[in-house]
């Protein structure tokens, strides 16, 4: 896995957004909602929390796709590649699309949300297991652990 000073890159489908993240991830996760399962054209999506600071985007403008609410999908404004989510539940943090980057075989969910949601044939390696959400006070414990874990 990567350390804290690591850099690693990655883009959009068509190349013409370019990613470049600065150390390892807080948290890594995988979604298992409708709504995911329907932007991903897939069973589940796949993130990286990273402080907002650690993260690049160069190239296109991404613009605002998927829900247009408190959560901020965005996508290459050419290929329409999902490439990060920004939103007030995040606060300076940014939650990028694991296989927009190309370290993403590194990057396998630790949590998983929306389990209630998921279809019955998938299986993940997540440590742990949400039917929803995790509630915003079980962060600390998740991010420390992560940490820890040195995943």
């Amino acid at each position: 896995m990567s350390d804290d000073t690591s850099i690693h890159v990655g883009s959009c489908r068509c190349s013409q957004v370019q990613l470049k993240v600065r150390g390892k991830p807080l948290m890594t996760m995988a979604c298992h909602c409708a709504g995911c399962q329907k932007m991903t054209a897939s069973a589940f999506s796949l993130s990286a929390l990273y402080p907002l600071d650690a993260v690049e985007v160069h190239g296109l403008q991404p613009v605002i796709g998927g829900m247009h609410g408190d959560l901020h999908h965005n996508f290459c404004p050419h290929c329409l590649s999902w490439i990060f989510t920004r939103g007030k539940m995040f606060g300076p943090m940014i939650n990028v699309r694991v296989t927009m980057l190309d370290n993403a075989a590194e990057l396998a969910p630790f949590i998983e949300t929306c389990a209630d949601e998921k279809l019955p044939w998938v299986t993940t390696p997540a440590v742990h297991s949400y039917n929803k959400f995790p509630p915003m006070e079980a962060f600390p414990q998740l991010l420390q652990e992560y940490a820890s874990a040195g995943v």
